[in-house]
């Protein structure tokens, strides 16, 4: 899952994105209001971390812009300003939360992950598929008490479909979502083909029908009636 950090203090930039690093997101970072706005454009995120004061504008704007772009981007206000009327003005412009300066970084994650869940998947921590469940907190899937064992990118394949069920999604989406950029590897899906392949095989096994189904010409669809 892939997070945009807008932040002009680098070491607190630098810390956030190592955290979330860790974490295994992957974390696009930017310091500026025109950067900020060119990503937002060209991407997109579960999760904007959104500091207010920017060298050239203001977050709020870009917050602003975001909405009005009617994208889905979850955002979380980070900012040195805790007045109550600028954390009132930040929720209502369109943010998801706000968390004052200085903060943990595992509150902050906390908090990200509560935005990720209420935005793409109902605020449950566990989705049941059938015989399965899917527990995004200890990132496992379970059938009965057993566990259905995932590479961390097929865990990461089958969050990313069940969060956009019954829409395509091309492979460059994919791509994007999971690694981050498919400019370097637009010549070849294979290794995209390989994780579906070996995913779909492994929710059948589990007793799962096939939910992965093949948009022809253009990328995939993972269908839930």
């Amino acid at each position: 899952m892939k997070l945009l950090i807008v932040e002009d203090e680098k070491e607190i930039s630098e810390s956030i994105s190592a955290y979330f690093r860790d974490e295994e997101f992957l974390c696009d970072t930017t310091a500026d209001y025109h950067s900020a706005m060119e990503k937002i454009h060209l991407n997109e995120y579960v999760c904007i971390l959104l500091d207010i004061n920017l060298p050239n504008g203001n977050g709020l704007d870009i917050l602003k812009a975001l909405r009005e772009m009617d994208k889905a981007d979850g955002v979380m206000i980070i900012s040195a300003r805790n007045s109550l009327d600028d954390k009132i003005q930040g929720l209502e412009t369109g943010a998801d939360d706000y968390l004052a300066k200085p903060f943990h970084l595992s509150e902050l994650g906390a908090r990200v992950a509560a935005i990720i869940r209420r935005r793409s998947f109902g605020g449950k921590n566990k989705i049941v598929l059938d015989r399965l469940v899917l527990d995004i907190s200890k990132k496992s899937l379970k059938l009965k008490d057993e566990e259905v064992p995932l590479t961390r990118k097929e865990y990461d394949l089958l969050l990313y479909f069940i969060g956009n069920k019954n829409k395509v999604v091309t492979k460059e989406a994919i791509v994007e979502h999971l690694w981050g950029s498919y400019i370097e590897m637009a010549d070849s899906y294979d290794f995209i083909y390989a994780h579906i392949k070996n995913l779909r095989k492994k929710l059948v096994q589990a007793g799962c029908p096939d939910y992965i189904k093949v948009a022809y010409g253009m990328g995939y669809k993972f269908v839930i009636h």
